[in-house]
């Protein structure tokens, strides 16, 4: 019985001892660096271009209506319709023409008689000024009315919008709309750092989404001269000629400006690592055995890289892959070392 007592102590101090063993072992152990590629970048000539998104409109929008209601004889158009300038396009009642001539006439002798009057000293000045007074407005009036009875097109352009039917009375809305659609413009809201670098009669690129990837060219016409205090952006004006028509008022447009060329550092878009629940955005830039975890400022997407405005410097060596167990400072090993020389 004190054998086996003896036997059960000795195994346990065996047993310790191997514990304390692997113990000093494992503390003993070197964790590995985390393996990345690196690449490294370079500054290049990049083109500075800016693009916006906006919605085509009409060179001009003609709404034709009356001065005063009055019922609607003929509508000569239709939507749809190519109108010239000038040309007839709706017909009102001139019922009331007649009683307005009359009245005109009426007032004209009226006031003819008190000028003769006045010349032989049968009158008074008083009088002859009331008389041209009310001349005057009579006049206006059946001008007035006459324009306002056989409406015209002051465009060249398309009938967009009908609101009535003949037999109508007139009311708040426009009996039709007319669009110029050669040219037709977009107009967009630029940067306020670009101010300068937009001039009139510079060129814009133009893509439709109903046309795919063909170009349109538009030229700026218009820079309007202040700043908008709440978005920091000016508006340009752009026109396209639109000979053929084929642009109409309401296509989705992607206009690009060329600002010309900047020397920046472009790096791989698998450098860019996205700082979640932020916009930041960071790369790791790999110097003597560590990273460091730089927050940089991207400007365009090109293909498959990025034109980067600040953080990283011309020659860095970035890391493009195993970023995922990386942090500030961090000593790394390469699966790639000849790409940092």
């Amino acid at each position: 019985m004190r054998a086996l007592v003896i036997l059960t102590v000795a195994a346990s101090i065996t047993l310790a001892g191997c514990g304390s063993s692997e113990s000093k072992n494992d503390k003993n152990t070197v964790e590995e660096k985390p393996m990345v590629d690196i690449e490294k970048v370079n500054a290049r000539s990049v083109p500075q271009m800016a693009q916006y998104t906006a919605t085509v409109e009409a060179f001009k929008t003609n709404n034709i209506t009356t001065s005063t209601p009055n019922r609607i004889k003929r509508i000569l158009v239709d939507v749809g319709s190519v109108v010239s300038a000038g040309q007839r396009v709706v017909v009102l009642d001139n019922v009331n023409i007649e009683q307005l001539k009359v009245r005109l006439d009426n007032t004209e002798r009226e006031y003819n008689r008190a000028v003769q009057l006045l010349e032989i000293g049968g009158g008074t000045q008083q009088s002859v000024d009331q008389l041209k007074t009310e001349l005057d407005a009579a006049r206006r009036q059946y001008t007035n009315m006459v324009e306002n009875t056989v409406l015209v097109s002051p465009i060249n352009g398309v009938v967009t919008a009908r609101n009535y039917d003949p037999g109508d009375m007139t009311s708040a809305q426009p009996i039709l709309t007319i669009e110029q659609l050669r040219p037709v413009k977009v107009l967009v809201n630029v940067n306020e750092n670009d101010f300068a670098k937009v001039h009139k009669g510079m060129k814009a690129n133009i893509k439709l989404d109903v046309y795919g990837d063909e170009e349109f060219t538009g030229t700026v016409a218009l820079i309007h001269p202040t700043i908008d205090p709440d978005t920091r952006t000016f508006t340009v004006e752009i026109n396209i000629d639109n000979r053929d028509e084929r642009v109409r008022p309401g296509m989705f447009a992607r206009v690009s400006l060329s600002f010309g060329e900047a020397n920046h550092v472009v790096v791989p878009d698998r450098a860019v690592v996205k700082m979640s629940g932020s916009g930041n955005k960071y790369v790791y830039v790999y110097k003597d055995g560590k990273v460091s975890y730089n927050k940089v400022e991207l400007g365009q997407r090109l293909d498959n890289s990025y034109e980067v405005l600040s953080g990283v410097a011309d020659g860095d060596n970035v890391v493009i892959s195993g970023q995922s167990r990386l942090a500030d400072g961090a000593e790394v090993e390469l699966t790639n070392k000849t790409t940092q020389k």
